[in-house]
C-alpha cells in the first residue's frame, strides 16, 4: 500500500474516457485509483445484470469499502447476516469484516464502490476481468491475495443466499 500524500491534482474522470473492464455479466467503470488520489481513495462503478455474482465472501486488512446503490438492487453478506442495498443506500465495511455481493434475486444493481486508504484495485478487476472471460486462471487470483488485500473465506451463509436466489 502506498503512503497518503496531500499534493496530487484534482481528479477529473469523463465518463466518455473512463477505462471499463466487463464480464458477461458485470461492466466496472474505473474512476480514480489510489496513484491518482495521493492514496487516500480507490474509486469505481459496476453495473450487474439480474443474476450476477459480484464478489465471493473474502475481507480486506488494509481498507474499509464503501457501497453506494446507485439505481437497482445489490445483495449482500457482512459478516454472518444477509442485506439487500436498494438505490440511494450506503454501506461502510470495515477491514476484516468478511463481505460479499450480488445483484439481488430478479435486480440488476448499478453501484459506486470506494476503498479508503486507496488500493490497486485497478489491476485486480482488470484480472477479474479476464478470468471471468476465460482469458486467465483463477489461480491467478489466489496468488494475488496479498497484492491486492482481497482475502477470500467460506461462508456457509452466503453459499445458502446464492442458493435460494
Amino acid at each position: 500500500m502506498s503512503s497518503i500524500r496531500t499534493n496530487f491534482a484534482p481528479v477529473v474522470t469523463r465518463a466518455a474516457e473512463a477505462e471499463t473492464t466487463s464480464d458477461p455479466s458485470s461492466a466496472m467503470t474505473l474512476l480514480a485509483d489510489s496513484e491518482a488520489t495521493g492514496g487516500l481513495l480507490t474509486s469505481y462503478r459496476s453495473t450487474f445484470a439480474e443474476g450476477a455474482v459480484g464478489a465471493p465472501a473474502h475481507f480486506h486488512t488494509r481498507a474499509a469499502e464503501m457501497f453506494y446503490a446507485i439505481d437497482g438492487s445489490l445483495q449482500v453478506l457482512l459478516g454472518e447476516a444477509v442485506t439487500v442495498l436498494s438505490a440511494g443506500d450506503f454501506l461502510l465495511v470495515p477491514p476484516h469484516t468478511p463481505h460479499a455481493f450480488a445483484a439481488a434475486p430478479g435486480c440488476t444493481a448499478d453501484v459506486l464502490f470506494t476503498f479508503t486508504p486507496g488500493m490497486a484495485r485497478f489491476d485486480y478487476l482488470r484480472l477479474l476481468g479476464r478470468v471471468m472471460r476465460g482469458e486467465a486462471d483463477f489461480e491467478e487470483i489466489k496468488a494475488s491475495s496479498e497484492r491486492f488485500d482481497n482475502h477470500y473465506v467460506d461462508s456457509p451463509v452466503w453459499n445458502a443466499a446464492l442458493a435460494v436466489g
